[in-house]
């Protein structure tokens, strides 16, 4: 079945309409919206997956969980999906809060979207983790330094992007 993503104006209000997801052929002044949840265990160590080396797009990066927006969902209702599918966990007891919210905008790519990042604290320990193995070769926790050094060594997804949020979760100034 296809899935569909709301179209948001450049002030990330819904237009509307809505887009087949991945289609990269948006109009300029459209924007679709995805999600990325840092989530950390009681420790402040936060979990990582790393992609499968046959992915097209960054194979054997280290990533959060994260995904598109569904049509009709909230960008909290798509951070619980998308953390429940990627991971396994059951998030439904785990603090979640909006950390960062970014615009990027691609016009020669067609791909505009809002990027919502979330910090879910949760009591958790590894064995309650059940990566997607369709997408993940594994998951990890990780120290923020340990992800810091990942992401200089350009091994991390969006690093750049997350930086402020991290080391806001981290408790780092």
């Amino acid at each position: 079945m296809a899935e569909y993503w709301d179209i948001y104006d450049v002030n990330k209000k819904p237009t509307g309409r809505t887009m087949l997801r991945n289609d990269w052929n948006m109009a300029p002044g459209d924007y679709h919206l995805t999600v990325l949840g840092i989530v950390t265990d009681q420790s402040g160590r936060f979990l990582v997956t790393k992609r499968k080396m046959d992915k097209q797009w960054a194979p054997g990066a280290l990533e959060v969980p994260g995904g598109g927006v569904k049509a009709g969902e909230t960008s909290l209702e798509a951070v619980k999906r998308e953390v429940s599918e990627e991971t396994g966990l059951n998030i439904s007891g785990a603090a979640i809060r909006l950390v960062d919210s970014y615009r990027n905008d691609s016009p020669e790519e067609k791909n505009n979207y809002f990027v919502d990042i979330y910090s879910v604290s949760l009591d958790f320990s590894m064995s309650d983790v059940h990566p997607q193995e369709s997408e993940t070769d594994g998951a990890f926790l990780m120290t923020y330094e340990e992800l810091e050094q990942a992401g200089n060594e350009e091994n991390f997804l969006h690093y750049r992007r997350l930086q402020k949020a991290l080391a806001e979760i981290a408790g780092i100034s």
